[in-house]
């Protein structure tokens, strides 16, 4: 007999899976711990076998048949959030519509560049957005909550496709009393002394470690550092006096105080690349085409003698050749062939 698997078992099943802590994976389901327990329970009962184990350290782990169970399980997922959508978007009266993930502090040309793409194909496509921190944004990709993703400085992971379209240095905010005001471009030793601003990690982890890394690097030791989780916050402890902030461009053109500087940092671990995220395994026409529709017609907002120009005429390749190519060795996907342009 099929057992009886409902959506909850699915859902509870893959955020444990993400969080192995059942106190921390009731909270993000919004049930009580024994709730949870008990679907699991009731889940592992009807495969007849377990999913979860304790290690003896008392610690929660995936069995081998748990972990092929939760891959599987996010599929299912997608597939049912899929159904879904595209049944009510028919429903209001419209063809398709994506849903793209963006940080806070994207530049808003790409997102303008995003509202601004149309497809011939789709001519009653509708887009939703929705703002994350970057490790948020691409567990949203891969649950499926996200169509694509715009995401600085990505993890790299195989169950995605990442198809850079800028890439820019991080920048210091500093009082224009600093001495190192004047300068063109920052070295980090010019900021040794100072107290740091630094956008927590869970921000962006990548930019926070790459900070890090070079001051460990060049043996600086920040001063009792600020974390903090939006740009805003650190030009006012900026403005104050407080100390000096790390952002991104996109975050340092956006904000304009009186009495302070933004400089870009010159050291090139410090330049993070801007990508389009979507799943490796994402059959989807419409969201391939958008993808790289977009790519096609987005331009670097600006762009000085220092920072290496794309070649946005050649970026969109990545979507259909090696998104497409990842895809392929996958058996028995029925979208094998790469989709033509439907501008």
């Amino acid at each position: 007999m099929f057992p009886n698997v409902e959506v909850r078992h699915l859902h509870a099943v893959t955020v444990l899976a993400e969080e192995l802590n059942f106190t921390r994976a009731a909270d993000r389901l919004h049930i009580t711990q024994s709730a949870l327990s008990k679907q699991i329970t009731e889940l592992e009962k009807q495969l007849g076998y377990r999913l979860f184990v304790r290690d003896k350290k008392r610690t929660l782990e995936l069995t081998d048949a748990g972990r092929t169970f939760v891959h599987e399980a996010r599929s299912a997922m997608l597939h049912t959030e899929r159904a879904v959508q595209l049944s009510r978007a028919i429903s209001e009266g419209s063809e398709s519509f994506l849903t793209i993930g963006r940080s806070p502090c994207a530049d808003p040309a790409w997102i303008s560049a995003v509202l601004d793409t149309r497809l011939l194909l789709f001519p009653k496509l509708r887009v939703r957005l929705k703002s994350q921190f970057a490790p948020e944004l691409v567990r949203s990709v891969l649950a499926g909550e996200l169509d694509f993703a715009i995401v600085t400085a990505p993890p790299k992971d195989g169950q995605i496709t990442a198809a850079p379209f800028a890439r820019a240095p991080l920048y210091a905010a500093l009082p224009e009393t600093h001495e190192a005001a004047h300068k063109e471009r920052l070295m980090l030793q010019d900021l040794a002394k100072d107290h740091w601003i630094l956008l927590a990690k869970q921000v962006n982890p990548l930019a926070y470690d790459a900070i890090m890394h070079l001051a460990q690097r060049e043996a600086i030791h920040p001063k009792d550092p600020h974390h903090i989780m939006v740009a805003q916050e650190a030009i006012q402890l900026v403005s104050e006096q407080r100390g000096v902030a790390f952002l991104t461009k996109a975050s340092a053109l956006l904000i304009h105080t009186e009495g302070v500087v933004f400089r870009p940092l010159a050291d090139e671990s410090l330049w993070l690349e801007t990508c389009v995220v979507l799943r490796a395994e994402d059959c989807s026409r419409l969201v391939n085409e958008f993808a790289r529709s977009f790519l096609r017609r987005h331009q670097p907002a600006s762009q000085n003698r220092h920072e290496p120009r794309h070649h946005i005429s050649d970026l969109h390749t990545k979507i259909s050749d090696v998104h497409m190519a990842a895809r392929n060795e996958r058996k028995g996907l029925p979208c094998g062939e790469n989709l033509q342009s439907s501008e």
